[in-house]
Formats: C-alpha cells, sequence, structure tokens
C-alpha cells in the first residue's frame, strides 16, 4: 500500500472546502454526511452551496487566507483554476492541513474513497487513485451484500457495550458479540424483527454471557489448497476471520495467512522452533478448543494428511470439527471431465 486506510473522527472539527462550484458540491455532500463543521471559501456560490450558507449547515468565506486551514481536519481544493489550486494547496500545506485538490494526484495527501454508507456502519473502497471505476463496481457490490437496515444492528450494539462491560465477564464478551452479530439475533434483525433481537441480546447480557451453546469451542481443519490466497474459499475465509488461534503449517504462505483475523494467535507447526508429533498438536489444539476458543487448523496440503495422523487427538462430542477443503481439491475431477478447457484456463 502507498496509503494507509483510517477513519478521522470529524466531531467538533471543521472540513474547508475551497471553490464555489459542482466539484466543490461534490465534495460537500460527502461532507454533510458528518457532523463537521463546513468552510466554504469562494468569491461565489452555485445555489446548493449557497443554500447550505443559509440554512447554517456551512459558513461561507469570499476571500482565501492560511488561518482558515489551522483549526481544519482536512481540506478540498475544487475551483478548476490550475493556478488557484496550487496557491490553496500551498497555504493548506503551509498550515500542516491534509489536503485533496481535485483532479490533481500529485497535489493529493488524502483520496475520498467510494462509501457504502450504513450508519454506523460504513465501508470505505479505494484504489489508490488508479481505479475508480473499479472502486465503483465494487461499491455496487456491496451495496447489494449488506441490508439497508445493518447499521441500525451496529448502533445497537455501541449502546450496548458499557452494559455489557458492567455484566458480562472478559472472556465471554466476545462470544456475546460474535453471537449477537453473527448469529440468532442478526438474522431476526435482518428479517424486520428488530425488538425480539434486541431483547435477546440484553437479556444474553444481564445473564453475563450468550447461550451455553455459542460458548463452545470450534475447530476447522482447512486446506490452503494451492497456497494462493484468491483461491481460498468463502467458507475458509469466515472461519479464519472467526478464529482465536490459527495452528498453520511452516509452507502456508503469508498471504493465507493475511487473510485471517489481525489480533488471533499464530502458531508455525514442523518449524524448528516448534517441531511437535502429531499426537501431541492434536491434543494442543483440543485443549485449546475445549477453553471455548475457535481454532483453525491450516493445513499446506491435503487434510488427510493432517487427519491420518491428528484427528484421534481431536475427537471430543462435544467440541465442533469441520473440515473445509481446498479449491484444488476440485481440479483432479474437474480436468476428467473437461482437459482442454481447463488446461487452457491454467
Amino acid at each position: 500500500m502507498k496509503s494507509f486506510p483510517m477513519f478521522i473522527r470529524t466531531t467538533d472539527r471543521c472540513v474547508v472546502i475551497v471553490g464555489g462550484g459542482e466539484a466543490a458540491a461534490q465534495k460537500a455532500r460527502l461532507i454533510l454526511k458528518t457532523d463537521a463543521a463546513l468552510i466554504l471559501v469562494a468569491p461565489t456560490l452555485d445555489p446548493e452551496l449557497a443554500d447550505l450558507v443559509a440554512t447554517g449547515r456551512a459558513t461561507h468565506h469570499q476571500c482565501l487566507s492560511a488561518g482558515l486551514f489551522t483549526k481544519a481536519s482536512f481540506a478540498f481544493v475544487a475551483t478548476g483554476c490550475p493556478g488557484f489550486d496550487a496557491a490553496a494547496y500551498g497555504l493548506a500545506r503551509a498550515a500542516n492541513c491534509l489536503v485533496n485538490v481535485v483532479d490533481r494526484p500529485e497535489m493529493c495527501e488524502i483520496t475520498t474513497p467510494a462509501i457504502v454508507d450504513r450508519d454506523p456502519l460504513v465501508v470505505a473502497i479505494g484504489s489508490e487513485g488508479t481505479a475508480p471505476v473499479l472502486t465503483r463496481d465494487v461499491k455496487s457490490l456491496l451495496e447489494r451484500l449488506l441490508s439497508p437496515n445493518i447499521g441500525g444492528l451496529a448502533a445497537l450494539a455501541g449502546r450496548l457495550r458499557p452494559v455489557a462491560a458492567r455484566h458480562v465477564p472478559r472472556e465471554n464478551r466476545r462470544g456475546l458479540w460474535a453471537w449477537a452479530l453473527k448469529g440468532p439475533p442478526r438474522a431476526a434483525w435482518l428479517r424486520g424483527a428488530e425488538r425480539e433481537a434486541a431483547r435477546s441480546i440484553k437479556d444474553a447480557i444481564l445473564s453475563g454471557g450468550p447461550p451455553q451453546d455459542a460458548m463452545a469451542g470450534q475447530i476447522a481443519i482447512i486446506e490452503a489448497g494451492s497456497g494462493a490466497s484468491d483461491l481460498m474459499t468463502l467458507r475458509a475465509v469466515s472461519r479464519l476471520q472467526e478464529a482465536d488461534v490459527i495452528f498453520h503449517d511452516a509452507a502456508v504462505s503469508e498471504a493465507v495467512l493475511e487473510l485471517a483475523r489481525r489480533d488471533a494467535e499464530r502458531v508455525a507447526l514442523h518449524t524448528s522452533v516448534c517441531g511437535w508429533p502429531a499426537a501431541r498438536t492434536g491434543s494442543v489444539i483440543l485443549a485449546q478448543a475445549r477453553e471455548g476458543r475457535h481454532v483453525v487448523r491450516l493445513c499446506a496440503g491435503p487434510a488427510e494428511d493432517v487427519l491420518d495422523a491428528e484427528l484421534a487427538a481431536l475427537h471430543d462430542p462435544d467440541i465442533r470439527l469441520e473440515i473445509v477443503p481446498g479449491v484444488c481439491r476440485a481440479i483432479p475431477q474437474a480436468q476428467a471431465l473437461c482437459p482442454v478447457a481447463l488446461s487452457e484456463a491454467v
């Protein structure tokens, strides 16, 4: 990455937009989604921007000065005049204000992403200015995937977090929110039974955690397949995102491990540091699951190679064991059916 994605707090802060035409209005529409104070700088404003000033949503300055940028979180420059844009950029940078000059990527410390807004759940998609058409395409896909009311569930979780901190032991909190935001309460919320979902979450908080079956540990044995991260199945990625601890073969690529939860504990197996025998590996994995943790055993090769050696140690009727095959498992069968087409695709 050449740009680090980050959300900037706008409460009690201002954003400066230099320009009074349509390009400036486009940036103003973005900022209106936030609670930032909006400062417009231009000799004249088009009717849309003038209305923002008339209704008190923005303030207007006809003349540009360095002082306007000193307390701004960031600024947009959109005058359409190369000379004036450059002057405004220089004043903003002199005031240590992050700035975006429309259609001038060499003058952009910040870029505006495509946004999927399910406030307070917000998804930002960017391509570092290289492919805006692609970012808009990804945005369209996410708009269809995310239910319009999913933001309300996120807002409810935010309001209930202080209550959960008082009533739910620390070790049970992640399980609580995983159950609430991925389990039955979420399903109820998305089908419109919002009151039912809220009631079940509140009851779980007051009882100290989610239902007992939701706290049970799980083990997922995942094949990394060819080792390419873009060939991992959706289920494999989902299990990696849920994992508390990941036991992986040393040969598993870093690109595949990047798909996992950032704070998941990782244990590399069969290295000079960790050379446990298979039975020992299985018993350690099972012990982690019995503590209520979600455990992933990530295999560089076919799961059978692991199962033959480790499965006996993983048996426990109270622990859910799942095998997630890799994409490469399907290739021999598919090639037998259509060898020419598959070889051309490869």
